[in-house]
């Protein structure tokens, strides 16, 4: 059962069982699960802690539902997974017999994940008369003024104490790969060692080192499709030849990836810029291409902090340690100016990156090391993204209430847009009705002091999706309103 006494929560104890018990069989693919009132009065809990536990499982992928049926364990191969340890008896208590729940009432916020897209920084069609006060919904960028100046100022003050060393550490600073360790072990559920942590200047600076170390000429590497722009180029700079690899509501797909990749980038927990998270199957499938063709998977971790449904999804790296490499950023926690990253892989690999590193002139400057450090053990970090994250939620909400329909003046016609990737990030897409144009949209919104930004230029070959990327990170609220409101006057024909 759970235990009550366990620094755990009770609903994090209840969804690690779930997957003790997929793993070892007890659980298997399709069947079906106790509602989620019977569970809680078998554990003796409150239903609020089943239903959270069960949400965050329909988050990551291993429950699905059916509408008026029940919920069930999703399509998942126990033989892929880690083994676990004694079996929980919290995991004989899921194998019961089940009862039916109402999937679409109870959990009818997660079909959104299903359907989800999200990330970016699309190209823009002022028209002439644009506003000299544009308001402009830019994605991809943090709100910098969210930084308190206190936290701020500490963290400088004290990296500024530190003298500079004689020559910067390959790595970066030793204490401050310990401390990022256990960061991604608080905040990512990653098990690593400070010697598989390499500090980076950013994403785009550790794609760069990975290109340089493993890409020869004319290797095939795949990108998303659509997906960041920064890397297409990073790796087409590298003399790879890049392969789009096509995407859909939930991200890559595994079964259409070619054999002959030397390496794959991708965004699980969030595809950028579409926004869906690649389920566990998917993972397991992935992690298994990669380990039958011999490709490396560079795993973009960008903004994995933000997520408004349930708590940050678990790391693809946690799966396949020997064919994944991880990338993490400060630039969308704190800001892009920040300058630092860092890289998580097998101890070899980053041994041999850091060993790379001076023939190449590549290092990251000590100073924001530090100050990331104070950051960290101040426990300053954490307290600013959970600030960050209600704040990012606010305005998420603001245009996701405007552009869903009533209420509010206009209603929508027949070709209603559909919001995609609205459960994480600091973005969200919508598609549009093939009678809207987005570039005209875009257009039309400029004459009204609004900015906008289309997916159209993270496709590599010609776009399939007729949609806009609405950024609402470095944008106020009360702006974020009102280009929100804007917009639903375009849409609904009231702006015209």
């Amino acid at each position: 059962m759970v235990d009550r006494s366990a620094a755990t929560p009770l609903a994090t104890q209840i969804s690690e069982q779930f997957r003790a018990a997929v793993t070892a069989g007890v659980l298997g693919s399709g069947e079906r699960l106790p509602s989620t009132r019977d569970l809680a009065a078998v554990l003796g809990v409150s239903r609020t802690v089943v239903t959270t536990a069960y949400a965050r499982l329909f988050a990551e992928g291993w429950l699905e539902g059916r509408h008026g049926s029940g919920t069930y364990v999703a399509d998942v191969a126990p033989e892929l997974l880690p083994s676990p340890g004694a079996l929980p008896s919290t995991a004989i208590a899921l194998a019961l017999p089940s009862t039916a729940i109402d999937y679409a009432v109870e959990y009818a916020p997660m079909t959104s994940i299903a359907q989800s897209s999200s990330r970016g920084l699309g190209g823009r069609a002022d028209g002439p008369e644009a506003p000299r006060d544009l308001i402009e919904l830019r994605p991809g960028v943090p709100w910098v003024a969210g930084i308190e100046p206190a936290v701020w100022r500490r963290a400088w003050r004290c990296a500024g104490t530190r003298p500079p060393s004689f020559w910067p550490d390959p790595h970066g600073l030793p204490e401050l790969r310990a401390e990022l360790a256990d960061y991604l072990r608080r905040s990512r559920g990653l098990s690593v060692s400070p010697s598989q942590v390499l500090m980076t200047r950013g994403v785009s600076s550790g794609l760069t080192l990975l290109a340089a170390a493993l890409v020869r000429p004319g290797d095939k590497v795949g990108v998303e499709e659509p997906g960041y722009v920064a890397a297409r180029e990073i790796l087409r700079r590298a003399g790879a030849l890049v392969v789009p690899c096509r995407v859909d509501a939930h991200g890559v797909l595994p079964e259409e990836l070619p054999a002959d990749l030397r390496l794959l980038y991708t965004t699980p927990a969030h595809q950028y810029p579409l926004g869906g998270r690649l389920p566990v199957g998917r993972r397991q499938a992935l992690v298994g291409w990669a380990r039958a063709t011999g490709a490396v998977v560079v795993e973009d971790d960008y903004d994995s902090e933000f997520r408004y449904d349930v708590g940050p999804l678990p790391a693809l790296y946690s799966m396949g340690q020997d064919v994944i490499v991880y990338l993490g950023t400060a630039s969308k926690v704190l800001t892009p100016v920040f300058g630092v990253g860092w890289l998580v892989a097998a101890p070899e690999l980053t041994e041999r990156l850091a060993r790379l590193r001076p023939s190449l002139g590549e290092k990251v400057p000590e100073p924001p090391q530090h100050a990331l450090l104070e950051l960290l053990t101040s426990g300053d970090l954490e307290r600013h993204i959970r600030r960050m994250r209600l704040e990012y939620a606010r305005r998420r909400a603001a245009i996701v209430d405007a552009l869903t329909g009533p209420p509010g003046p206009g209603t929508f016609g027949p070709g209603t847009p559909r919001l995609l990737g609205d459960t994480a990030g600091l973005h969200v897409v919508l598609e549009l009705p093939a009678g809207q144009p987005a570039d005209r949209l875009v257009a039309a919104a400029a004459a009204r002091g609004v900015g906008l930004f289309s997916v159209d230029r993270y496709y590599a070959g010609p776009p399939t999706l007729n949609a806009l990327i609405l950024g609402y990170g470095a944008t106020p609220l009360a702006q974020v309103r009102r280009a929100a409101t804007e917009l639903r006057a375009l849409l609904t024909g009231r702006g015209n």
